[in-house]
């Protein structure tokens, strides 16, 4: 239950921060991504990783917004992952579009062998 709250908890936080640096719409899709990296990644490693997820918003062009932090909640709920990254698209269209973009799936084979878990979860605002 606490992991179900503070993922609910994190979730809202994103939208919260994507809302005012976005300027995101009630209709906006917010993309989030959790990493846990496996224990052989190293420091540089990970910071190359960044580097090239961070690079996916100027060759896809559907990216409306990223963002991204590594883990420094007090709480300790986490279960491993540390790096998080939100995306914005307009809508699931463009979202859906990114997904087998050529650009993405070269980001996953960069990703894929140092990663232990990935969390990803995509939502349409509902808050009134």
């Amino acid at each position: 239950m606490k992991t179900i709250f503070a993922t609910f908890l994190f979730f809202g936080l994103a939208l919260t921060g994507a809302t005012a640096q976005n300027k995101m719409t009630k209709s906006d899709l917010t993309h989030v991504v959790l990493f846990k990296f496996k224990p052989e990644a190293t420091p540089a490693k990970v910071k190359e990783i960044v580097a090239a997820f961070e690079a996916l918003p100027s060759k896809i062009k559907q990216i409306k917004g990223f963002k991204w932090g590594t883990n420094n909640s007090p709480e300790k709920l986490n279960k491993g992952l540390t790096h998080a990254f939100v995306l914005t698209f307009d809508n699931e269209k463009d979202r859906d579009a990114y997904l087998p973009h050529p650009a993405h799936k070269e980001f996953g084979k960069i990703v894929g062998p140092w990663l232990d878990e990935v969390t990803v979860v995509d939502f349409t605002n509902q808050a009134k």
